[in-house]
């Protein structure tokens, strides 16, 4: 009897779930469907594989980047595993980590405290329907190029070779950047990269810990010629430890991390909100940045820790900019979409096109991106890599 209800009964997978949060499960009435629960994920995958259980849905207690969120997904596709209709369950979320979630692949997002007259109907609705959904959803998703055997041998060749010979530059910038200013010297941040999907993006830090009290006298510095600000890449959290957008929900949706510090990306801008919708900031000789900061800026060493991102399969050498998610999420239109479809990278095209003549446009960097999304292969790769080193000497910020 048990072998049969494994495998053939349908089965709604939860993971992760304390005796009170799934206790909302327990009462719902899925006909015809059993509920399983999972500690986490990898136990989830290896009794699916091992047992064969016919799972219909996955409904994971997550945040979107954690262990359990979009990397779990992302796991169970490259394992070839039926692709069911995916669930995250959160303390807290906004619109944009709604709508970011939903760009990549997640069938619906709910919050806590859960109600199960909802949960009942949204999650029968979407299991009944579920190859409908994934047809129209494919209409508003980009189609993901193939990077091919060859340009992955080569970011796992270069990015390890790269490592090792900078391994003396790492460990001076390190000491450098801790010796002139407080705080860390690394910091990660989240990014929506090939295909909207999300990941952990690693820096040096070049900015001082205190920048944001300095900006609100730069705002005329915009390179951009903007008011709203989009894109501060290290600017620390004011004192509550939340931007003013994300106080309500008492937590940040553009968090960044490095030890135990922790800064919002979109501190910086939210006052301003219904200023512009311009998707990018940049200053020129920009005083909140450090002096050994502006000198890995300018050499683009802050980029370096990147390599760890390429060795991950996150990124590749050559690609587009991987976005900030308050960049991302206005990126969903047919004019910008083409741009995810590409590998996210650390140099690309724009880079080595525009690098150092400071009138580029955004719309300019975005139809470059969309450019090389359209074209890129292994050899233009190359040209792009021989390209890139001149560019990198130019003196001007961008």
């Amino acid at each position: 009897m048990i072998d049969l209800i494994e495998h053939q009964t349908p089965v709604i997978a939860l993971i992760g779930f304390d005796a009170d949060t799934s206790a909302t499960f327990v009462n719902c009435d899925f006909p015809g469907k059993i509920v399983m629960h999972f500690n986490n994920g990898l136990k989830m995958v290896s009794r699916w594989t091992s047992d064969k259980l016919n799972i219909v849905a996955i409904v994971s207690r997550s945040e979107i980047t954690g262990p359990a969120g979009l990397p779990l997904r992302e796991a169970i596709t490259k394992k070839n595993l039926p692709d069911v209709p995916f669930f995250l369950v959160l303390n807290q979320f906004d619109d944009n980590l709604r709508h970011t979630a939903l760009q990549a692949g997640v069938a619906d997002v709910f919050k806590i405290p859960l109600s199960t007259d909802r949960i009942e109907r949204k999650i029968d609705f979407i299991i009944a329907n579920y190859d409908r959904i994934r047809i129209t959803k494919a209409i508003f998703t980009p189609v993901i190029k193939n990077t091919g055997h060859w340009k992955r041998a080569f970011d796992i060749l270069a990015a390890s070779l790269a490592l090792l010979i900078l391994a003396p530059v790492f460990v001076v910038t390190y000491i450098l950047i801790k010796v002139e200013s407080k705080g860390p010297a690394f910091y990660y941040s989240l990014r929506a990269g090939t295909g909207y999907r999300v990941f952990k993006f690693y820096k040096f830090r070049s900015m001082y810990v205190d920048a944001e009290k300095r900006l609100k006298d730069l705002k005329h510095l915009n390179q951009y010629h903007i008011q709203k600000i989009t894109d501060i890449t290290d600017s620390p959290l004011p004192d509550s430890g939340l931007c003013a957008g994300c106080q309500a929900s008492g937590k940040c949706s553009y968090p960044m991390f490095a030890d135990h510090i922790q800064w919002c990306e979109k501190a910086l801008q939210s006052s301003q909100k219904n200023n512009s919708s311009s998707r990018f900031f940049k200053l020129k000789n920009d005083p909140r940045i450090t002096r050994i900061g502006n000198f890995i800026r300018n050499t683009s060493i802050d980029e370096l820790p990147q390599l760890w991102n390429v060795l991950k399969g996150d990124m590749s050498i050559v690609g587009n900019r991987p976005l900030p998610l308050y960049e991302a999420e206005k990126l969903t239109t047919d004019k910008y979409i083409l741009r995810f479809s590409a590998p996210a990278g650390i140099t690309g095209l724009w880079q080595v096109q525009k690098r150092g003549k400071g009138e580029m446009s955004e719309d300019e960097r975005l139809l470059l991106d969309n450019e090389y999304a359209a074209n890129h292969s292994f050899i233009n790769d190359l040209k792009l890599i021989m390209k890139t080193i001149p560019a990198l000497l130019q003196k001007e910020n961008v």
